[in-house]
């Protein structure tokens, strides 16, 4: 088997970003879709809300863009909120007419209302719409002559003018991507894949964190390797945790079950352990303020009473329609002995969502040429400093589009790089000692759990860097003597991404949407610009 591949468009990810962008390009040549996993292994499977969108005669595009623009506390880019809320919904009747099946109530959409909403407009397939999505375009996918799926490998590395000898330590203008070195991991072998576009859709990097409702494949791949490549990073301080994640009394290090934010739509209300209702103690809103408001006042409960976990009630509604809106839920609870109908579900916040990413522009090209991002691993200004509920697959859709109206004309333009050299994994070791991987993988995970979480300081943010480089200072020694593997490469990617969250968190002075520090409590007027590294 060669030791290089070419294709027309690579396409790092299989969320719904990726699949999306593979489908729109396959008519206009080749496409490889890398994937480290199993295909349908992503955050969009696991998205349990749904797509954002308007469909209601009694909602409008401007109450979605004012939503948007008030959960994303002054950050947003107005112009791009306006043009995804008003394209989403063609992208969204696009999906239905591939197949996708979205729950109906008396031959309607059945349209979900989610924190931060003003109106009902979240589409859903019951509780487990990122698992429908993704059947629908893998389906497709599978089916069409251009594209080849390659499960189980592991993108290492963006091609850049770094690996010719060029551009080695300087940001420059004009840095290009060639495609990446990809790790087979059946065989351990790393392939060239050469490419006239690349999409990064390798998702979020929220297993940084100690507690995640992330799959533990969620680790900032596209964000450490864009970074390497030396492309812009934008508000990697901006990270969403989920309000609540099912406690189950254990200590967990992998992903933990989401009780979707529609559940508090739904009617579902927030106790302490003293059976007190407190949401309205922190917001008018109570239940339905957004996601940063609520994880905070958990979070404050959690401390001030030093308990280890709240309640979400819906044992008060109708136990039928509970279980007919949430099959999903109802069942993963009473699978640990918890019945929602009945008794109130226990919960903690968990890191959920990375706002920042690799910064775009409006046609989804990031500051490297030919190389292209849309999803979760994309900052494309929409969020802004917190993502409002159900916004995340929206995107996803409408810069997707925008990434494959854009590809065609830069693959036409570009060809391939005869100077890439093959991987060189000479002077390299197998790896034996894989209890350091682990260790150190856990030990970063509880620094930035303990020090950059929900609440910050200055001092938590500065131990934890100092933290952090020490870690990747053991790592980088490792990795430059031992033979690649996709664990040792998330454990580097991870300690990148949590550098890029500290170092974003240091700069901003200032309390704002999801970054919230006790040293600078109140928003500032001179803040309100992106945080760029």
């Amino acid at each position: 088997m060669s030791d290089q591949y070419r294709v027309d468009y690579l396409v790092l990810g299989s969320g719904i970003a990726g699949l999306w962008f593979a489908l729109g390009v396959a008519d206009y040549g080749q496409v490889a879709i890398i994937t480290k996993k199993e295909t349908a292994e992503s955050n969009t499977n696991y998205a349990q809300g749904g797509i954002a969108g308007v469909w209601d005669k009694n909602d409008s595009i401007e109450s979605h863009v004012h939503d948007t623009l008030v959960a994303g506390a002054g950050l947003c880019d107005e112009d791009v909120v306006r043009e995804v809320v008003s394209e989403g919904p063609r992208e969204i009747q696009a999906l239905m007419d591939l197949g996708a099946s979205f729950t109906k109530s008396e031959g309607k959409l059945h349209l979900g209302r989610e924190a931060g909403h003003a109106h009902a407009r979240i589409l859903h397939a019951s509780d487990t719409t990122g698992r429908e999505v993704e059947r629908v375009l893998m389906e497709k996918i599978l089916a069409h002559p251009n594209i080849t799926v390659f499960d189980f490998h592991y993108a290492v590395d963006l091609i850049t003018e770094h690996h010719l000898g060029q551009h080695v330590t300087r940001l420059r203008p004009d840095i290009s991507c060639y495609g990446a070195y990809v790790l087979d991991e059946k065989n351990e072998t790393v392939y060239t894949f050469l490419a006239r576009v690349t999409l990064l859709a390798t998702g979020g990097s929220c297993a940084v964190y100690r507690h995640t409702t992330n799959p533990s494949i969620a680790t900032g791949d596209g964000v450490a390797m864009a970074y390497r490549a030396k492309a812009r990073i934008a508000n990697m301080e901006f990270v969403q945790f989920h309000p609540t994640a099912l406690y189950q009394g254990k200590v967990y290090e992998g992903r933990e079950f989401l009780v979707s934010e529609a559940v508090r739509g739904h009617g579902g209300i927030l106790l302490n352990r003293s059976g007190e209702a407190f949401m309205k103690q922190y917001d008018s809103r109570a239940e339905l303020a957004p996601r940063d408001i609520v994880a905070r006042a958990i979070d404050d409960q959690l401390k001030h009473r030093g308990e280890d976990h709240v309640f979400l009630d819906v044992s008060h509604l109708d136990a039928a329609e509970t279980e007919q809106a949430f099959p999903y839920i109802v069942r993963t609870c009473r699978e640990v002995g918890i019945d929602p109908t009945a008794e109130p579900i226990p919960v903690v916040p968990a890191a959920h969502y990375q706002c920042g990413g690799v910064q775009t522009d409006s046609m989804a090209r990031t500051s490297i040429t030919g190389l292209l991002a849309a999803g979760e691993v994309a900052y494309t200004g929409l969020h802004g400093a917190n993502r409002l509920a159900s916004n995340s697959l929206l995107e996803a859709l409408v810069f997707s589009r925008k990434a494959i109206n854009s590809a065609p004309k830069i693959a036409a333009e570009r060809s391939f790089n005869e100077a890439v050299p093959d991987w060189d994994s000479s002077g390299t070791a197998q790896q034996r000692e894989w209890v350091l991987i682990s260790h150190n993988r856990k030990e970063l995970q509880r620094t930035m759990w303990s020090y950059v979480g929900i609440v910050r300081s200055d001092l938590r943010l500065s131990r934890a860097l100092r933290r952090t480089k020490l870690l990747y200072e053991e790592v980088e020694e490792f990795y430059g003597r031992t033979r690649i593997s996709s664990r040792l490469c998330e454990l580097r990617n991870l300690i990148a991404v949590a550098y890029l969250v500290i170092r974003s968190a240091q700069m901003r002075r200032e309390s704002r949407g999801l970054h919230y520090t006790l040293d600078y409590p109140e928003q500032v007027a001179v803040e309100r610009r992106p945080s760029l590294v």
